[in-house]
């Protein structure tokens, strides 16, 4: 039998054991939970690069994005992007993002082939890499944040144009008022717009106009076109300058009403041209949700939670957005008449 001072020790023995055994386990718990909340307070800094910065399309972009960033609690959010639309000054901003590390640049890219060597090089400098509103090459980026498919806006842009004309089988010539020649999106728009106009064959596409992002062009490649076909009987602004600049030109020759102005913009902009009869419908898609989505899917990209071969995104508000490919859609298009202008601020 053992003595009554063996058997405390041993009873100490056991209580020292289990307190080191409870010690440890309860700092491995903290550990852990101390790695999670360093993981989830790890800054991440996105930065967001519009094609042309100062255009209220992009500016409500913008907000959406902010609110993304507030949401998310642990994101820098830089906006920021030339004024004149400048890619080459796109590129740079790209390089000197790489250069400071940042953790994932959002490239809406004015001209995808010079945009594309800069954002090339940030890829390789570890930089995470996606675009939004507008794509570049696959290789120069890992996802792109797409309003909806090229297909989907091109053949809604159509439609919108027949219904406004009218008729069982509106006819007429008509026009495209594009940004930029090299700007990829619009060009994927273009291809589909002209594959929908197939559907309406006395519909007759009759010229396809560069804008450069300049309103004051857009209304004097409107007003040419105008003299150059007398019978012209819809234009297309298919970028957020070219559509009411090309209403504005339709205005002031007093054609409102005889020739149809439809295309893609904010509902602020062209408030004024629906009431006053100048356009009917206005094509788009909610700003600020893109603006948004794109913060969200980078933030999901730098953390690990978003990766190729993915097929949704968990994108906050806005619910489970649909990854098709290596494309992340929004998927709404909206359109604005006169009934429903209105009900939007933005």
């Amino acid at each position: 039998m053992k003595s009554s001072a063996g058997v405390w020790c041993a009873a100490l023995g056991v209580i020292a054991a289990v307190a080191i055994t409870a010690a440890a386990v309860a700092g491995g718990v903290s550990g852990h939970e101390g790695a999670r909340a360093e993981t989830a307070a790890k800054k991440i800094t996105i930065c967001l690069l519009p094609k042309k910065k100062g255009l209220p399309y992009f500016t409500t972009c913008a907000k959406g994005a902010e609110e993304a960033a507030k949401e998310l609690g642990n994101v820098e959010l830089i906006y920021d992007g030339p004024t004149d639309g400048s890619p080459e000054k796109a590129a740079g901003m790209v390089d000197r993002w790489a250069l400071q590390k940042v953790d994932v640049i959002a490239v809406s890219p004015n001209d995808p082939e010079v945009l594309g060597q800069a954002m090339k090089k940030a890829r390789q400098k570890g930089v995470h890499i996606i675009t939004w509103d507008a794509d570049a090459a696959p290789d120069a980026r890992e996802f792109m944040v797409n309003q909806a498919t090229g297909r989907d806006i091109g053949y809604a842009l159509v439609d919108t144009m027949a219904k406004d004309i009218g008729g069982a089988e509106p006819e007429g010539e008509v026009a495209i008022i594009t940004a930029t020649l090299t700007a990829a999106n619009q060009n994927e728009w273009i291809k589909h717009m002209k594959e929908r106009l197939g559907k309406y064959p006395k519909l007759t596409l009759v010229a396809v106009k560069p804008s450069n992002e300049d309103q004051r062009l857009a209304f004097q490649v409107t007003q040419d076109l105008l003299k150059a076909h007398p019978k012209l009987k819809g234009i297309f602004g298919i970028s957020s300058v070219a559509f009411p600049g090309a209403a504005e030109a339709v205005k002031q020759s007093g054609r409102s009403g005889a020739v149809l102005v439809t295309g893609l913009a904010t509902p602020n902009d062209m408030k004024a041209y629906v009431h006053d009869g100048t356009v009917r419908s206005v094509v788009l898609w909610n700003t600020g949700d893109l603006g948004y989505l794109t913060v969200r899917a980078a933030a999901a990209l730098a953390s690990g939670t978003l990766k190729a071969g993915d097929h949704e995104l968990d994108a906050g508000r806005l619910g489970t957005k649909k990854i098709e490919g290596d494309q992340i859609l929004l998927g709404q298009i909206l359109v604005f008449t006169k009934d429903n202008i209105d009900d939007f601020d933005f």
